[in-house]
């Protein structure tokens, strides 16, 4: 039983990291304990995103005289929005098993443990082990899963995880969304559109504490407006679930408050998934839960290679499917550049969609930089304005000296369809004037760029 490259786990790292690897002629296995396509295809990116969607429809609904259309007595299915979002998560989980077949690449199903020697040890749910070879490496990418507060204990049913907040049996009446990061305001959009109560606590003195400062103001705005309790520099420090609900005791600047609600979803983050799998017995090293990889994803013990959210880099899907890729053309001998972690997008789904790259406003003026920043509002754009979503902004910040765009920042409609512009010209090098010379279509979204570009040098004709 022997490969030239396995892949332990089948998510967006592992299951491109495999494709490719056939691509360039390697035998190539993939080990898998639950669905193939992991957590992102079945329980995070894509079932979220079929979620948000049904929320989209539901609040244009709510929203159609202003487009001079009457909508009666429409209600939300909320077991159907579940379904078609799981619908979706199986069908892309399908497509996955459809690029194995046709790409030739074996699927071992089964729990894979590293041995020495380039190996893994694959048990089966029947508790059978089987030993399997790889030649030329192994490359791990067994991602994540919801992070566990010791203060905040989840049960699955009153404090729940992601997992549980994409299949609910019934709607809530109220929610806690404990963190403001992508999979915290994500949720907080779909459930406060659903007709729940929302509130957001953040421990940080911004929701969307990764984000420009500006860009997380205006998001706060945006869901104050649409009716969530927005608490930040605040902290959960127990639930009491003893009762029929939960009792949620908040640390503020003010002092404690208790919160009464249906359900708790801690949205702080995610741990890594190492435990059990045989790094300590190859000597793999390991720092704050991370697996230690150089720039081409090899770890301290040759044959062995590590990708995705278990490395410390950005944890997200494109990022380890980059990663997975050259991962594999190093080891299959081709010429790679090390991907370059100043130029990675970040997207997140609630409305208004926010979308960034690079340097932050804060961030620039700490490296040193002399910095030119323009920024274009949508209540400007003819687009916008015909689309009735004026809320965000388009936000450029250049290097005064040279041009260099340092940082884009977005919050509005699509700016996560609109970001990878923006991730373009940076990494072609491109400056602020060339920028505002590139011809942009009118009337979009996307010459809100061409806009905010010529805002930071004076030039910009709408606003």
């Amino acid at each position: 039983m022997s490969y030239d490259i396995i892949v332990v786990g089948s998510g967006p790292g592992g299951y491109v990291a495999a494709i490719r690897a056939s691509q360039l002629g390697l035998k190539t296995a993939v080990v898998e304990k639950a669905e193939l396509g992991g957590i992102c295809l079945n329980w995070g990116c894509i079932p979220t995103k079929a979620l948000l969607k049904s929320a989209n429809v539901f609040e244009y609904i709510h929203h159609s005289e202003d487009y001079g259309i009457t909508v009666k007595d429409a209600k939300a299915d909320f077991t159907s929005i579940v379904k078609r979002s799981r619908g979706v998560a199986d069908k892309m989980s399908g497509g996955v098993q459809f690029l194995m077949k046709k790409n030739k690449i074996d699927v071992i199903n089964g729990f894979g443990k590293l041995k020495a020697g380039k190996k893994v040890e694959v048990t089966d749910d029947k508790g059978k082990a089987t030993e399997y070879t790889a030649s030329k490496g192994i490359i791990i990418a067994t991602g994540a899963r919801s992070r566990q507060l010791p203060n905040l204990p989840q049960d699955g049913k009153k404090i729940i995880g992601y997992r549980e907040a994409l299949v609910l049996p019934k709607l809530p009446k109220s929610m806690v969304i404990v963190g403001s990061g992508a999979i915290g305001v994500e949720f907080a959009y779909f459930y406060k559109t659903m007709g729940v109560e929302v509130t957001v606590v953040e421990f940080m003195p911004n929701i969307v504490p990764v984000e420009d400062e500006e860009v997380s103001k205006q998001l706060e705005r945006s869901f104050k407006k649409q009716g969530m309790n927005i608490m930040t520099n605040s902290s959960v420090e127990k639930v009491d679930t003893s009762g029929s609900g939960c009792v949620v005791t908040v640390k503020t600047k003010k002092g404690e408050e208790k919160l009464n609600c249906d359900i708790v979803l801690s949205a702080v983050g995610i741990e890594t998934n190492i435990q059990g799998i045989g790094l300590e017995d190859v000597g793999i090293a390991t720092d704050k839960g991370k697996v230690l990889v150089n720039d081409f994803y090899q770890t301290n013990i040759p044959g062995y290679y590590a990708i995705g959210d278990i490395t410390p880099g950005p944890a997200l899907a494109h990022v380890a499917s980059a990663e997975g890729i050259i991962c594999v053309e190093k080891i299959a001998g081709m010429h790679v550049e090390a991907l370059d972690y100043g130029n990675i997008p970040g997207c997140t789904y609630c409305s208004p969609e926010v979308a960034s790259v690079g340097m932050t406003e804060k961030a620039a003026k700490d490296a040193g930089y002399e910095i030119k920043v323009g920024k274009f509002p949508f209540s400007a754009s003819g687009k916008a304005s015909a689309a009735g979503a004026n809320d965000g902004f388009i936000k450029l910040i250049f290097d005064a000296k040279y041009g260099e765009l340092l940082g884009g920042h977005m919050i509005g409609m699509n700016v996560t369809e609109m970001i990878a512009e923006i991730v373009a010209v940076r990494k072609l090098e491109t400056t602020g004037h060339e920028l505002i010379k590139t011809v942009h279509p009118h009337p979009t979204l996307s010459e809100a760029i061409m806009e905010a570009a010529a805002a930071a040098y004076d030039e910009v004709i709408h606003l």
